[in-house]
């Protein structure tokens, strides 16, 4: 696979944009902001260097296996609740309302409860409520992709192979999923960022020895203002970099979706 010109000027425009960015915030920290409690980004830089690779890998790696098990069970419970919907039409109403509630509950409200059912995780283990409220992030993004993937399948193929004698399930297998997979991978890419969000939610609840949380705690403990912004443009650089690799991901599993490489 080849990058396109269009591709290209995109990731040029994108390299330019986040440079400006940079540029206006150095500025303003020196100048208009100087009197707040913004650094610039040359404190953040040494700060984060200072840290030492073995600090940040330790706490943001904790956060990450957090978020990628909860993301691996909020995908599976979405494309289940996906086909379950396509299989069985009549549990539809039942399993989306499901689905919407997930949705509707705020994060930071069912965390504490999330906490107080799992508990405080083994020292050195990943927690449980971070862990689940990643999945519930990607819970609702993918079954509702997925369900709208899946109802695109075109209708001539699904023919073929009911005249051939295969039912619900051989749809699902041979047409139906095959054409949701650009949906999927779609709600996937807007889900992982999500994952990686809810796992932190998760770690502020507590219990935690590890984690981009407990880092944060103690930087808003310590008015560490430099420690925090570079917490926070760490986890900015990981949800991009996640978001970005799925997309690329897309590019090459689906080439004829809309916005493939050519």
């Amino acid at each position: 696979m080849h990058l396109s010109r269009e591709s290209i000027r995109s990731l040029r425009t994108g390299a330019v944009g986040i440079l400006a960015l940079v540029a206006v915030w150095w500025l303003a920290a020196l100048t208009v902001l100087s009197g707040a409690r913004v650094p610039t980004p040359d404190g953040v830089l040494t700060t984060a260097v200072e840290a030492g690779w073995g600090f940040w890998s330790l706490h943001f790696g904790m956060t990450l296996q957090e978020a990628s098990v909860g993301f691996l069970y909020g995908t599976l419970a979405g494309l289940v609740v996906a086909s379950l919907v396509l299989l069985f039409p009549v549990a539809e109403p039942v399993l989306m309302q499901v689905a919407v509630m997930s949705y509707c509950v705020p994060l930071v409200a069912i965390a504490p409860v999330l906490f107080i059912v799992i508990g405080n995780p083994d020292e050195g283990e990943r927690s449980g409520t971070a862990t689940a409220l990643a999945a519930l992030a990607v819970f609702f993004t993918t079954a509702v992709g997925t369900v709208l993937g899946l109802r695109s399948a075109d209708r001539a193929s699904l023919d073929v192979v009911r005249v051939f004698g295969g039912g619900r399930v051989r749809q699902l297998q041979k047409v139906q999923l095959i054409s949701a997979l650009p949906s999927i991978l779609a709600a996937t890419r807007i889900g992982a960022p999500a994952a990686f969000l809810g796992a932190i939610l998760g770690e502020y609840v507590g219990g935690v020895q590890r984690g981009v949380a407990l880092i944060l705690k103690i930087a808003q403990q310590n008015v560490d203002v430099e420690q925090a912004w570079a917490v926070g443009i760490g986890c900015a650089l990981m949800a991009g970099t996640v978001y970005a690799v799925l997309g690329l991901v897309g590019r090459v599993v689906t080439p004829w979706s809309k916005g493939a490489a050519s």
